[in-house]
């Protein structure tokens, strides 16, 4: 979503080749973790929230909005990800690490652009 707004809503060519890039930096952190313990740590049909719905997420209709809640969870996501992954290879947490404050720096750059809009 992030790299969508970049992209169509901006018409950024530099942040939207450098969210893709980010991408697959995380894609490439993600491969290092042993693909059974992706699979073995998640549970759809027991999880309790997978069936959770805020009204927060109902209300959202701006562009800024949607950026805002998608960077976080972004930002959320690569954070777990650095934690849990220092019980694997303390290296690999690093690589979350750098991936999530380029987030941050990317958030500054692209809520700088919207409020522009």
């Amino acid at each position: 979503m992030v790299e969508e707004i970049a992209r169509f809503i901006l018409e950024n060519k530099k942040l939207t080749l450098e969210l893709k890039n980010l991408r697959s930096d995380l894609k490439r952190a993600i491969s290092k973790i042993p693909r059974q313990n992706l699979l073995s740590a998640r549970s759809s049909s027991t999880d309790v929230g997978g069936k959770l719905y805020t009204k927060s997420e109902a209300k959202r209709t701006k562009t800024e909005e949607l950026f805002y809640s998608n960077i976080k969870r972004c930002e959320e996501a690569v954070r777990v990800l650095e934690e849990f992954s220092k019980y694997l290879n303390p290296g690999l947490g690093r690589s979350f690490k750098s991936i999530r404050f380029k987030l941050y720096e990317l958030e500054r750059m692209i809520a700088n652009k919207l409020i522009i809009l």
